[in-house]
C-alpha cells in the first residue's frame, strides 16, 4: 500500500476514529487503527466492540485532490501512537507506505517514522446492517437532543438499563429519555420516517456523547438505521455503530405528575445563578442540597446551610405563582444541570408537594421536559 494524502483530512479521521479505540481492550488488535486505500480513497476504522467508528477521506473532494493512491492495500497502525504522529507532522501533505511484515513508514517533509503493523485481515469485521428502516434528523438537532438528556443517564452499573437513553419512535415522533431514578430528562422531536416503523431501544449513554462530539453544528441529515442489537448513524463520510443495551427500560410515563398545586414561572438566568451562589454552601455538607420555599408577594427564596460552614439565603423574584405555598429542598447539582439543558429564557417549575417529584419546563416549548425528586430534609 502506498498513498499521499493532505494532513489535516487525515488529523480528522484519526481524530474521529480515536473515539472508539480503547486501551483496555482484550482483543490486541482492537488497539489499533484499521486503515484500508483504494481507488475510491482511504477509510479508517476504530473500534472497541461496542462502539466502532468508520471514516472515509475520498480521494477527491468538490473537485480538490485529497488523496493520490500508487499502491492499493492495508494495515492496522497502533492508534496512541498514529494519531500523536499525524498531529505533529511538519508538512501539509503525508505518504504513507506499507512495506514486508506490514512495516508502515510514514513521510512528511524531512521527517520519517517507521510503525510496525498488523495484518488488516485479522481486525474483526463490522456489522453488516440491512438499511431498511432509516430516519433522519438534522445534526444539529440530534446534537442538543443528546446533550438535553445524556447527562442524566446513571453512572452506576448496579442497573445496566439505565447507563442508556431510551429512545422511542412512534409515528414520526422521537421521544428520547434518560434517568438515573433521581432524575429524568426528555426531549421529543419529529423525525423523516420512511415508513411507519416503531422503535424501542436503549442507546448507550457514552455512545451518544462519543457521536455528539464528532458531529458538526449543521443541518446535514443524520441517518439513523435501528436493528435489533446495533444502531447506526451515518453522516456524508462517517458511519458509526454502537451496540443497544439489553433488557427493559422502566415504564417513566408513570413518573411525571398531570397535575402541580404550585407552579412558579421564572426567568431561568436569575434562577440558576441564584442556585449557582446557593450551591457553593451546599457543596460541603451531604449531597449538595438546596432550600426553596414560596413568600408573598411572587417572592421565592433559596437557601443552603452547612452547619460547619454557614449559610446563604437569597431571594429572587417570579414572574408569576400560582396554588399553594411550598418548601422544598432538592440537589443543586440535579437543578443546575436540569436549567443549562433547557433552552428560552423563561421556565415555569410545577410542584405537587414537598417530596413529590416536580417538573421544569420552558415557557415556549413543550418538547422539553426535566423531572427532579426532591430529597427529604427534616
Amino acid at each position: 500500500m502506498k498513498f499521499t494524502i493532505q494532513k489535516d483530512y487525515l488529523v480528522q479521521s484519526v481524530q474521529d476514529v480515536m473515539k472508539a479505540v480503547s486501551s483496555r481492550t482484550t482483543i490486541p488488535i482492537l488497539t489499533g487503527i484499521k486503515m484500508v486505500a483504494s481507488e475510491e480513497g482511504v477509510t479508517l476504522t476504530g473500534s472497541d466492540s461496542d462502539i466502532s467508528i468508520e471514516s472515509f477521506i475520498p480521494a477527491e473532494d468538490e473537485g480538490k485532490g485529497i488523496v493520490e493512491l500508487e499502491r492499493r492495500g492495508s494495515v492496522v497502525l497502533p492508534a496512541r501512537f498514529f494519531s500523536e504522529i499525524v498531529k505533529k507532522l511538519p508538512k501539509e501533505t503525508v505518504q504513507i507506505e506499507v512495506q514486508n511484515h506490514f512495516l508502515t513508514v510514514i513521510r512528511s517533509g524531512k521527517a520519517e517514522f517507521n510503525l510496525n503493523g498488523l495484518d488488516a485481515e485479522e481486525y474483526p469485521h463490522l456489522p453488516q446492517i440491512e438499511e431498511e428502516n432509516i430516519f433522519k434528523i438534522p445534526a444539529d438537532l440530534f446534537k442538543n437532543m443528546i446533550r438535553q438528556t445524556v447527562f442524566a443517564v446513571s453512572t452506576s452499573e448496579t442497573r445496566p438499563i439505565l447507563t442508556g437513553v431510551n429512545w422511542r419512535v412512534e409515528g414520526k415522533q422521537l421521544t428520547c429519555i434518560a434517568t438515573d431514578s433521581h432524575r429524568l430528562a426528555l426531549r421529543k422531536a419529529t423525525v423523516e420516517l420512511e415508513n411507519d416503523a416503531q422503535y424501542n431501544v436503549v442507546i448507550p449513554g457514552k455512545s451518544l456523547s462519543e457521536f455528539s462530539k464528532i458531529l458538526d453544528d449543521s443541518n446535514d441529515l443524520v441517518d439513523i438505521v435501528i436493528t435489533e442489537n446495533q444502531v447506526l448513524f451515518k453522516t456524508k463520510h462517517l458511519l458509526f455503530f454502537s451496540r443497544l443495551l439489553d433488557g427493559n427500560y422502566p415504564d417513566t410515563s408513570r413518573l411525571i405528575p398531570n397535575e402541580s398545586k404550585t407552579a412558579v414561572t421564572l426567568n431561568v438566568k436569575e434562577f440558576l445563578q441564584a442556585i449557582d451562589r446557593a450551591s457553593l454552601l451546599a457543596r460541603e455538607g451531604r449531597n449538595n442540597v438546596v432550600k426553596l420555599s414560596t413568600l408573598p408577594e411572587g417572592v421565592i427564596e433559596v437557601s443552603s446551610n452547612s452547619p460547619e460552614i454557614g449559610k446563604v439565603i437569597e431571594e429572587v423574584q417570579s414572574i408569576s405563582i400560582e396554588g399553594e405555598e411550598l418548601k422544598i429542598s432538592f440537589s443543586a447539582k440535579y437543578m443546575l444541570d436540569a436549567l443549562k439543558a433547557l433552552e428560552g429564557s423563561e421556565i415555569t417549575v410545577y410542584f405537587t408537594g414537598a417530596m413529590r417529584p416536580f417538573v421544569i419546563r420552558t415557557v415556549e416549548d413543550d418538547s422539553m421536559l426535566q423531572l427532579i425528586l426532591p430529597v427529604r430534609t427534616y
